[in-house]
């Protein structure tokens, strides 16, 4: 791992990650706005920042989601291989008397989906939200060990 973070979002980009299903985008982290056709429907979807790491007992997934509650969150197991973090950041209620200077916090639905290796337990997935971080906690398989068994040379 660099030293030196990288210059899209200070992490390792998963754009070359084989078991990410996430599309790259190179502008998502630029400052500027776009007259593209992304709704803003779907402009949480940056804000769902994820770090996957593989500890020799499980894979564990880390999300940021500040300020959504557990509730407006759903973890669900597709196709036995693929863990799916969908949720939706509802845009505050604005009354007409409110002057506002800067709006910079995104709301909107979001998805993330990975593709898990075949080395798991998908009947033990564990998910558990705190102070805005969902840590998702997916066992790993107990690798079998070859059993060896020496053989005399007889002669």
């Amino acid at each position: 791992m660099s030293i030196i973070p990288s210059l899209f979002g200070g992490r390792r980009s998963s754009v070359f990650d084989p078991f990410s299903l996430d599309i790259w985008d190179p502008f998502r982290d630029f400052p500027i706005s776009s007259s593209s056709d992304v709704s803003s429907e779907t402009s949480g979807l940056v804000n769902a920042r994820v770090d996957w790491k593989e500890t020799p007992e499980a894979h564990v997934f880390k999300a940021d989601l500040p300020g959504i509650k557990k509730e407006e969150v759903k973890v669900e197991v597709e196709d036995g291989n693929i863990l799916q973090i969908t949720g939706e950041r509802n845009v505050e209620k604005e009354d007409n008397n409110d002057k506002w200077h800067r709006v910079e916090r995104s709301s909107g639905k979001f998805t993330r989906r990975f593709k898990l290796p075949e080395n798991v337990k998908m009947d033990q997935v564990k998910a558990a939200m705190e102070n805005g971080v969902l840590t998702i906690t997916v066992p790993k398989e107990v690798a079998m060990k070859p059993d060896v068994k020496s053989i005399e040379i007889s002669g």
